[in-house]
């Protein structure tokens, strides 16, 4: 599974490969300057703070990077020694050298159709495409093709998002929720209790919504996106 670590190692060493800062990176990518920086990775209340799917796409836009190589950046072995990490990188993290593995992948609109889920919100059934993604062997992820505007202007018709069932949600988060009577949506977690789920939009076009737990089917975490 991603760390809130190896994610900023990535950007890191995607800065470094470019001859830029952090803060040289976030520039170039049209974002605020201190977005990358050390100090942003961490809330004042000391909670990880993780960088955007979003501000991640610019960079990858503004340096001609793939996710595949940003991927590429990503830890794969990590000396830790109590409950700090105390690798040191000569040139950047090492290559990411697990191979990509293949994910089930759907679309929206089939995916408010039955069949394709089971009741924790995992794959199931027949009838899914697949795209390499590379996450570790044992973590359960699967593959949503965006379509339509709603989701505009994070995510686009034709963009891939990965989805994680299994992992917890919080406040802040973009999930995937789908309703008992089919309907699929994205948009971010504003605020759950046992009652029901405050979503808001992330197209400033469409409604916020607010859904009774008693008529969700299921919900997920957004992993990542391709775009």
């Amino acid at each position: 599974m991603l760390s809130h670590e190896d994610v900023w190692a990535a950007i890191d060493a995607l800065a470094k490969q470019h001859k830029l800062t952090p803060s040289g990176l976030a520039r170039k990518s049209g974002l605020d300057p201190t977005s990358f920086n050390k100090s942003k990775r961490i809330t004042a209340s000391g909670r990880a703070r993780w960088p955007s799917t979003e501000s991640i796409a610019k960079a990858l836009k503004a340096t001609g990077a793939t996710l595949d190589e940003f991927m590429g950046f990503i830890p794969s072995n990590r000396a830790v020694q109590g409950t700090k990490r105390n690798k040191v990188y000569a040139e950047g993290p090492p290559r990411y050298t697990q191979p990509p593995r293949s994910v089930p992948l759907l679309g929206f609109a089939q995916a408010g159709a039955g069949g394709f889920f089971d009741d924790g919100g995992f794959p199931a059934g027949q009838g899914w495409d697949e795209v390499p993604f590379p996450a570790d062997q044992r973590e359960q992820v699967y593959a949503l093709e965006v379509s339509g505007d709603s989701m505009m202007p994070l995510y686009r018709d034709g963009d891939v998002i990965i989805v994680a069932p299994a992992a917890q949600v919080r406040k802040g988060d973009r999930v995937v929720l789908k309703t008992c009577e089919g309907e699929v949506m994205a948009k971010l977690l504003a605020r759950q209790t046992t009652k029901h789920v405050e979503l808001k939009s992330l197209n400033p076009e469409h409604d916020d919504r607010v859904v009774p737990m008693k008529d969700i089917e299921w919900i997920a975490r957004i992993l990542w996106a391709s775009q």
